[in-house]
């Protein structure tokens, strides 16, 4: 797979924190096979789902909260082949139905223990009726599908075959955002401009969740850096507080596609950046948080945004013309910095995570800049910017696990 047919992929539009439009894809997914509305929903779920889903507001559903939502508007309400806009432009008339049903007990929920990462087992019944779709991985990675016991779809390859193999490393995503042929992912490129622009503009303009953005901006005066950082956060002010404008993600997440891509679009629309060269940012960041959330997994402890505001930083470095050696330090300043911020779940708080994170690459730019970087010795800190990528996923993937539990347990009590 070549890294265009990659972005293809992984820059998706969504309309919501995917980890509950995941949910409702599946409950749409579900209904289909079914062929008519459930009287019941059980839904076997991992941790990482439980967690990305329980505090956030679903979009399409007027400001309610959580799993059964998220699966009963899907199942009732969703348009599957959507995929990830699965909930765009839903009957909203039918959601106190849909309340009256959660509160008779429509939805069961289930924690899978031994399932780390993204797991959804989901399962529609109608008196005799049953219908059952399976997603791992990746949120639109259906691997099971049945009705009334009979398999209809069965998916054997793992995450890496699904996906088809890309070599990713430092140096070659630098060269292909430099002297790559791009023209068949425009598109992809506008959209990400559009929509990731749009709702962060929407989360400056407006009151949305705890408004992060808003008082970043407000207290930013004349450091122009600031904006970058409120723009960001006010994205996800927005999108975590059930915002209905679509963004493009990256791995996996509407706040990390905005947190790459939206400082980028400010500072380029800020200084009249020409196209060509604000393209390439977006592709050379995009694909460099990627690289580093390959190693990481799309669900973990270690909060998302942290590789995604590097990657962002290490983007605007790249649109100024930065010497690649420099933008290495650059990233292994901010991920040396700020690796152990945890994923708590999606939720408002996502926002100020974001703003954290972009403060402290931005000062990893400057520090860089100054000759000041962090040496090879210096606690995770290592020569190679590679080795220093795979140091960070073995800690999120290994290091982290029981972390991950242990949030599991103090946000549901599980």
């Amino acid at each position: 797979m070549d890294y265009n047919d990659f972005l293809k992929l992984k820059m998706v539009p969504a309309f919501g924190c995917t980890e509950p439009i995941a949910l409702a894809f599946a409950a749409s997914r579900g209904r289909a096979i079914l062929g008519e509305n459930p009287e019941k929903i059980t839904a076997r779920l991992s941790g990482n789902m439980i967690k990305n889903v329980n505090s956030v507001k679903v979009p399409g559903t007027d400001g309610r909260k959580g799993i059964e939502i998220s699966l009963a508007a899907g199942a009732f309400l969703g348009d599957y082949t959507k995929e990830l806009e699965v909930l765009s432009d839903v009957d909203k008339s039918k959601l106190e139905i849909l309340d009256d049903l959660i509160k008779k007990g429509l939805v069961d929920i289930e924690l899978v223990h031994e399932i780390k990462g993204l797991y959804i087992d989901v399962v529609l019944e109608k008196a005799s009726k049953k219908s059952r779709v399976v997603i791992k991985d990746f949120h639109t990675n259906i691997i099971f599908e049945s009705l009334n016991d009979e398999i209809l779809f069965e998916k054997k390859e793992d995450h890496e075959e699904v996906e088809g193999k890309v070599d990713l490393s430092f140096d070659k995503i630098y060269d292909f955002a430099k002297n790559g042929n791009y023209d068949d992912i425009i598109d992809v490129l506008d959209k990400e401009i559009e929509y990731n622009y749009a709702i962060a503009k929407e989360g400056i303009e407006n009151p949305w969740g705890a408004n992060i953005g808003k008082m970043v901006l407000e207290e930013a005066g004349d450091k122009y850096s600031e904006k970058l950082v409120a723009y960001a956060a006010a994205g996800s002010d927005a999108r975590m507080s059930g915002c209905e404008k679509p963004v493009v993600i990256n791995s996996g997440s509407g706040n990390q596609g905005i947190t790459v891509s939206v400082p980028i679009i400010i500072y380029a629309k800020d200084h009249d950046i020409e196209k060509d060269k604000l393209y390439r940012a977006l592709i050379f960041a995009n694909l460099i948080g990627l690289y580093i959330k390959e190693g990481i997994g799309e669900l973990s402890a270690y909060c998302g945004v942290i590789p995604a505001a590097a990657s962002s930083v290490c983007g605007i470095a790249f649109i100024k013309g930065e010497d690649k050696e420099l933008i290495k330090e650059i990233l292994k300043n901010a991920l040396a910095t700020n690796s152990g911020i945890i994923c708590d779940g999606a939720k408002e708080s996502c926002a100020i995570k974001i703003a954290s994170s972009l403060k402290m690459a931005l000062f990893s730019y400057k520090q860089a800049k100054e000759g000041n970087s962090f040496k090879s010795g210096d606690g995770i800190v290592k020569d190679d910017v590679d080795d220093m990528i795979k140091t960070v996923g073995h800690i999120a993937m290994e290091g982290m696990k029981e972390t991950d539990e242990v949030i599991l347990r103090e946000m549901i009590g599980k």
